[in-house]
């Protein structure tokens, strides 16, 4: 014989599965809210476009500037034109742009996705060093300040606000042709090196798909799985 459902036993079901279904959803949905830079990996001594990347706004307010702090250690620094942005730099003494503004031509909507980019240069002394790209994003209504470095032995996810940040890699190599013999052929074959060389740089460039997401997402349907089977047993009960 079946027992019955009682209102508050359907109610503490209901609350469950609900609750378990929020929580799947709201951290995999945190963990993607931030300004991300890909790739995370430059060479140094070599120009390098990195870009900057969302698909939020603030609080569900419209995304209207980015505004970009370049590190001091950079010496170059190129804002990549887009359609989308206009484009403002403030320049240092050296000429080159220490803060790069972008203001969206069109608010972007929350939850659309859009970037913008530089071409930057770092010298071969910073070979092996990390440097923080703070990032500003203005909006309609209030702004997100991903402007947080992590201090040494921090998580930079327990931050609220993580600035993107890249590691200047090895040196990057020149490539050159030989000047004897036939100019055009040598010419065509070191086009040929330098094209495969990019290609191969920029696979062993690429971010790895970052895992957290991921395991956030896991973690979350294993409560939300266990908040279930909770319920029915106490309905049980």
């Amino acid at each position: 014989m079946t027992t019955p459902i009682s209102p508050r036993r359907r109610t503490r079901f209901t609350l469950g599965v609900t609750a378990g279904a929020a929580l799947a959803i709201a951290l995999p949905l945190a963990a993607s809210a931030h300004v991300h830079v890909t790739p995370e990996d430059v060479a140094a001594n070599g120009s390098t476009r990195i870009d900057f990347s969302f698909s939020h706004g603030c609080d569900g307010s419209p995304t209207t500037a980015l505004v970009v702090d370049v590190p001091a250690e950079a010496q170059g620094a190129t804002p990549v034109v887009d359609g989308a942005w206009t484009i403002t730099t403030e320049v240092g003494d050296a000429g080159i742009p220490t803060r790069v503004t972008y203001t969206a031509v069109t608010p972007v909507p929350d939850s659309y996705a859009a970037s913008v980019g530089m071409n930057v240069i770092f010298p071969a002394s910073t070979e092996g060093e990390s440097f923080a790209f703070p990032v500003t994003q203005q909006c309609e209504s209030g702004e997100a300040p991903w402007t947080q470095i992590a201090e040494e032995g921090q998580d930079p996810h327990d931050l609220e606000y993580p600035a993107p940040v890249i590691l200047v890699g090895a040196e990057a190599a020149a490539e050159h042709g030989d000047h004897g013999g036939d100019h055009g052929g040598d010419h065509a074959d070191a086009a040929d090196t330098t094209d495969a060389a990019d290609t191969e740089a920029a696979a062993a460039t690429a971010p790895a798909a970052d895992p957290l997401p991921i395991w956030l997402s896991a973690g979350a349907l294993i409560v939300a799985a266990a908040a279930l089977v909770l319920t029915i047993a106490r309905r049980r009960a």
